[in-house]
């Protein structure tokens, strides 16, 4: 014969832990919506440094010429 007090705590404790994760499952999905504007501006953050650094290197040589025609 189970316990009966036993049974009582394990239901309980299933019940707290069940309701735990989903709390926690909740808080980060609450983080994750809200850290959408920042993931946002990070990316297009990045797209801009880039888009820097290809017209710096298209654009490098072009200023060398300019500047070894400029000291002869």
């Amino acid at each position: 014969m189970d316990n009966p007090h036993a049974e009582r705590q394990n239901v309980l404790l299933q019940r707290i832990i069940k309701n735990a994760v989903r709390s926690f499952y909740h808080a980060v999905s609450e983080i994750i919506r809200a850290n959408a504007h920042v993931k946002t501006a990070a990316d297009l953050v990045i797209k801009y440094r880039k888009n820097v650094q290809y017209k710096l290197k298209a654009t490098k040589p072009a200023d060398d010429d300019k500047e070894e025609s400029r000291q002869a």
